[in-house]
Formats: C-alpha cells, sequence, structure tokens
C-alpha cells in the first residue's frame, strides 16, 4: 500500500498556526461517529493522516458509539450496525491495531464518570455558546427540543481527550470550539484541584475538505453526496460521471471554469500526476477538453485508488474485528481508568 505524505500544522493554544515537528512521542486522540461507512472525505481529511501519526506517536482511535446515540437514541441500530462498517475501514487503509489502540466508547465506564465530574465545571448557557454546538443544534432542528445528552456532548467529548491524556487532537476547523472548551474545563479543574490534566493542541490537516459530488456541500453520509471507500467499481462510474463541473461548459469547445469545478477538486486530492493535473486545467480553461473525458480520467484515478481498500475491507473477518475491539477497549480502559484515579484523588473522592 502506497502512504501519501500528508503535511498538518499544529495550532498553539493561543490558535495561531505553528507547524510542528518533534521527535517527542505525543498522546494523539481521535475518532468517529459510527453512523455509516466512511468515504473519500473522510480518506482524505483525516484518515491518511492517522496512518502517519501512529507512526510517530501514541495513538488512540475512539469509536464514538455513544455520542452517536445523543441524536440516533430513537435508531440504536443505525450506531451498532455501523461500528464494524467504520473498523472495516479503519484497517483497509492500514490504521494498525498493532501501532494504534482502537476502542468503543461505550465500553470504556470511566469516561461516563469523568463526565459527570466536568458537568459541574461548565454552565450550560456556556454549552450553548459553543458555536459548533450552535450550528449542530440549528442543523438538527433542536432549539425548540434540545436534549441534554445532545447539549452536554462537548463536556463528553472533554472526558474522551482527557482520559487519554490527549495533547494532539486531530479536527476540522469547525471543531476548534469543542477544543477550546475542553481547555477551559481542564484549566477550571486544575485551578481547582491541582495540576492533574493535560490541555489539548488541535492538529488541523492541511487537506481541505472534500466537497459532496453535487457540489453543494461538504461529502457527507447524512447528505448521500460522498463516494465511499466500500462503493462498487460501477457505483464509483456512476457518482463520477454525476459529479457537478461547470454548468455553461455545454460544449467541448467550450472554454470552461477549473473554479467551483467538483471533478478538479477530485483530482487535485487524488490524482499523483499533480502536472498532468495542471495541463488539464490549461486545456479545459481555454476549451477543446469536454467533461466526459476529463470524468474518464477522474474514474480511473479513483478505481485505482479504491480497489485494494474495498478488497482488504471485505476480507476482514467478523472474529477478527471482535478481537480488535475487545483487545483496544480492554487497553484503554487501563489509561482512562487511571486517569479516574487521579481525578478522583484531586477531587478528595478516594476513600479506600
Amino acid at each position: 500500500m502506497i502512504l501519501l505524505h500528508i503535511f498538518v500544522s499544529y495550532i498553539a493554544r493561543e490558535r495561531k498556526a505553528t507547524h510542528m515537528h518533534t521527535g517527542t512521542t505525543k498522546i494523539v486522540l481521535t475518532g468517529d461517529r459510527p453512523t455509516g461507512k466512511l468515504h473519500l472525505g473522510h480518506y482524505a481529511g483525516s484518515l491518511k493522516q492517522r496512518v502517519e501519526l501512529q507512526e510517530e506517536h501514541e495513538q488512540y482511535v475512539m469509536i464514538a458509539d455513544i455520542q452517536a446515540l445523543t441524536d440516533n437514541f430513537n435508531a440504536p441500530n443505525v450506531v451498532t450496525q455501523n461500528v464494524y462498517e467504520v473498523l472495516r475501514d479503519y484497517i483497509a487503509v492500514g490504521i494498525d491495531p498493532t501501532k494504534t489502540t482502537i476502542f468503543l466508547q461505550s465500553q470504556i465506564p470511566s469516561l461516563t464518570e469523568l463526565t459527570i465530574y466536568y458537568l459541574n465545571l461548565v454552565t450550560i448557557s456556556r454549552l450553548q455558546r459553543n458555536p459548533t454546538l450552535k450550528a449542530e443544534i440549528q442543523q438538527k432542528k433542536y432549539e425548540n427540543n434540545l436534549l441534554a445528552g445532545f447539549c452536554i456532548y462537548p463536556v463528553s467529548q472533554a472526558a474522551d481527550i482527557t482520559a487519554f491524556d490527549g495533547e494532539l487532537v486531530p479536527i476540522g476547523e469547525d471543531q476548534l470550539p469543542m477544543i477550546e472548551q475542553t481547555n477551559e474545563i481542564v484549566r477550571k479543574f486544575n485551578s481547582l484541584y491541582g495540576n492533574i490534566l493535560k490541555e489539548a493542541t488541535p492538529i488541523i490537516g492541511t487537506t481541505k475538505r472534500l466537497s459532496g459530488i453535487d457540489g453543494k456541500a461538504k461529502a457527507s453520509k447524512s447528505l448521500n453526496n460522498a463516494i465511499y471507500l466500500s462503493d462498487s467499481p460501477t457505483i464509483i462510474k456512476q457518482k463520477v460521471f454525476a459529479m457537478f463541473t461547470d454548468p455553461n461548459h455545454l460544449k467541448v469547445s467550450d472554454p470552461g471554469k477549473v473554479e467551483g469545478n467538483i471533478v478538479f477538486e477530485y483530482l487535485d486530492a487524488f490524482h499523483k500526476n499533480k502536472n498532468e493535473i495542471t495541463a488539464l486545467k490549461e486545456h479545459y480553461t481555454r476549451g477543446g477538453l469536454g467533461d466526459t473525458a476529463l470524468k474518464s480520467i477522474l474514474n480511473d484515478t479513483l478505481q485505482e485508488l479504491i480497489a485494494p481498500y474495498r478488497e482488504c475491507r471485505n476480507d476482514i473477518s467478523s472474529i477478527k474485528m471482535r478481537e480488535i475491539l475487545y483487545s483496544g477497549s480492554q487497553k484503554a480502559n487501563q489509561k482512562a481508568n487511571a486517569t479516574l484515579e487521579k481525578v478522583k484523588k484531586a477531587i478528595g473522592l478516594h476513600y479506600f
């Protein structure tokens, strides 16, 4: 498997972008909500990054099934059935369970107890001012029916990060307020009980968030506008040839626009020969390059990329996946329990 190199920028606590390279091993905490199979947006935005980070740091990857239940409580099968689909995608792209600890959030009881303690350190009004939470409340139309579990999930996320001494947390820019909220809780706890918890530094990948094939929004499971790592060759081709291009590029001879053209966005993200892409852009801009020819190039590119991942994910047995989740959750439990003991002792709840 060819691992594509990705540079990451480390955002300092002051939220100024810096580039960080260190030989010192740090703990990375990241994960996904298991609400569907993973797609090329996940691959470009986070999965490649995790493959590299596991070579440099101690990495924990959480399948956040509890968090996924905050807006799927009435359809838990959406969550439980997709746990193994997400795990298949992890293994297929090269996240190695011998290097990365992959675990289930629901199997780490300490996380729930830590959340309870942290709830005393933040107000409801502060949670509701969290820009990320506000945006999700509006998106899901929860303004008049806000569930307590959904409202407090930034606190739960703080528990997830601090339980593993997460120093580096890979996120999208829209999630920066969540790390800010975590660090507020950490500072509040440390000011009351002593210097116990570590603040987290977000890692923002340099890869642009991938648009959906419809060109209307980011690639998303919920919008069904993505190409999945598990898609068949036929499905990939259908999706590529349905992609949004330049609506004014009606004839092959017409000059076309590259900006906003989703086919070029995907070629930029996944085609290996950047010089060829530059030449294609110039040809398309001056006219003489049709959308069908362009989409054929992208289809070939994505078929080559996805084929080995699809084959690998289909070869992973259910028994093997259960072993990975069980052993990973056992290791994660040990780490989280150690943090919980330190927290309880600092508060004064260490009686025996």
